[in-house]
């Protein structure tokens, strides 16, 4: 039976970027959703990835006010003021590699730690946006060194992490989602206007995948149009 069939209640995690703005707008609007609530880093309570400890705070917080049905994670950099994804292994530094490791994987992974206690055990779906370059099977162009590394480490932590969660919480689903090319700030860069989509347009593709996932489908990579990606 798939997870949100039913009412249901959903958290956007990362709900002033791009993407989180346009899950929330999607999800107050939609009649199954029977409520929608969204922290960023400016948010009461906030959650920054390069301060790790509000992760927890948010938990604290935002107990009451659950159990959620639905958690989406959008939270993700590929690219800051101070950095750019390295075409070539001499572009390669340590302080890229340590920044972008903390915001695309460690920050996630401790969020599917510490919201476990706020999805309902019932039944329950955490997505986490990763990314298509995340997948080592799937590279064939090379470059984009901390980022790939960044989502392939964040797929890993998912795909584990579910594999507990089957014998501890079978009820409880986790999937890691690749969002496809959306005009945002992170894509402009690379030419992301020209070849990407709105991300409205994006969040529902993804949200229509959302409405289709099983228990079974726990540890997947899916992109939004509801292919299997290889790890």
């Amino acid at each position: 039976m798939q997870i949100l069939s039913k009412p249901f209640r959903a958290l956007v995690i990362g709900s002033s970027g791009t993407i989180g703005s346009a899950f929330v707008d999607l999800l107050q609007n939609n009649p199954s959703c029977i409520g929608v609530a969204g922290i960023h880093r400016k948010s009461i309570p906030a959650i920054d990835y390069l301060d790790p400890s509000t992760i927890q705070t948010c938990t604290s917080a935002l107990t009451q006010q659950g159990p959620y049905q639905l958690i989406i994670n959008t939270i993700g950099v590929l690219h800051t003021d101070h950095w750019m994804p390295e075409k070539r292994l001499d572009d390669l530094n340590s302080e890229q590699l340590i920044e972008l490791m903390q915001i695309n994987a460690i920050g996630p992974g401790l969020t599917i730690r510490h919201f476990l206690p706020l999805l309902d055990p019932t039944g329950s779906l955490m997505v986490t946006l990763s990314a298509k370059v995340g997948s080592i099977e799937d590279n064939r162009l090379g470059g984009w060194y901390s980022y790939r590394s960044s989502k392939a480490a964040l797929n890993m932590l998912i795909k584990t992490t579910s594999i507990e969660l089957a014998r501890t919480k079978p009820n409880i689903t986790l999937i890691a989602m690749h969002p496809g090319t959306v005009n945002s700030r992170l894509s402009k860069p690379f030419k992301g206007q020209q070849i990407g989509r709105p991300a409205i347009d994006a969040c529902t593709d993804m949200l229509n995948v959302m409405k289709t996932i099983e228990p079974k489908d726990s540890g997947s990579f899916i992109s939004y149009s509801g292919e299997r990606l290889p790890w």
